[in-house]
């Protein structure tokens, strides 16, 4: 990847934490948190990576893209607008009376939404179905999945992944949101994940670790993902929040209300950071 296409994903990572701030603050608030750790892989994907068509949102080989956390549907509006799929102006509907963006992802209002999603624990079997459907229909589509790490205690994830893995969907990528919190707290204290890697790799998949906030290693991830003859794992390593400094610094961060001054002032921050070529401070 050149280093222009690198500026270019780091700019979009930025805007996509922007334009999530501003939408949310339209409605008061919103899942800050989970959304906020998840805008540099949206940006790797809709900014370089997936195939997708913004006049026909259903073209039968777009790739597609379950984001098993709809919490976080706000982060990827934010994507989907900048991408193309809808007005600048329809974010600031979010949770309004007839709006096309309810909180949670809705494959049935939203332009470019492939899964109605929520219920965590769910995605990933709807991606399995979908990466075997095009698999046995020639389609040559592939289809990614977001899971948050809390949402990896739900026992239908780890069914779907044995499924994923006897049927070789090398045309599923799964992208795991290691952002080590979960509505209630940390989930060391919760229910300690151990070794993630580790886990997917004793069902049958390959998986691997990056930083999950560097868009150059996701994209040397995902990539690398596709040299693979099952399905792939890639566990982002990242911190709930990041990027917003009122989240970051927030010690309960899954859900936030917030006004004008919050917002204008992680919007300076994620533009000073910008700058400096960092997302996270320190690192």
């Amino acid at each position: 990847m050149t280093d222009e296409k690198i500026i270019e994903l780091r700019n979009l990572a930025a805007q996509i934490r922007i334009k999530t701030i501003r939408c949310m603050q339209s409605a008061g608030g919103g899942h800050i948190g989970g959304a906020m750790s998840i805008a540099d892989v949206l940006a790797v994907l809709y900014g370089d990576i997936m195939r997708y068509d913004v006049k026909t949102p259903c073209w039968k080989e777009r790739d597609r893209l379950v984001v098993s956390k709809g919490h976080s549907g706000p982060a990827v509006y934010a994507a989907l607008s900048l991408s193309g799929f809808f007005p600048e102006e329809m974010l600031y509907t979010l949770n309004k009376g007839g709006t096309q963006l309810p909180s949670h992802c809705d494959r049935n209002k939203t332009p470019g939404i492939d899964m109605t999603t929520g219920s965590l624990g769910q995605g990933v079997s709807a991606a399995c179905g979908m990466a075997y459907a095009l698999k046995l229909s020639g389609n040559p589509a592939r289809v990614f999945v977001i899971l948050g790490d809390g949402e990896l205690q739900e026992g239908q994830v780890w069914e779907a992944v044995q499924f994923a893995a006897q049927n070789k969907l090398s045309n599923l990528t799964i992208l795991v949101d290691n952002n080590k919190a979960q509505l209630d707290g940390k989930l060391e204290d919760i229910c300690r994940p151990y070794d993630l890697s580790g886990k997917f790799r004793a069902f049958g998949l390959e998986s691997f670790a990056v930083t999950g906030y560097d868009v150059k290693e996701i994209h040397d991830g995902i990539t690398r993902c596709f040299d693979k003859n099952v399905t792939c794992a890639l566990i982002l390593e990242t911190h709930k929040g990041i990027g917003c400094k009122f989240a970051e610094e927030a010690l309960f961060n899954h859900f936030m209300n917030f006004g004008d001054s919050e917002a204008d002032e992680a919007e300076k921050e994620i533009l000073h950071r910008l700058e400096l070529g960092i997302v996270r401070k320190g690192a």
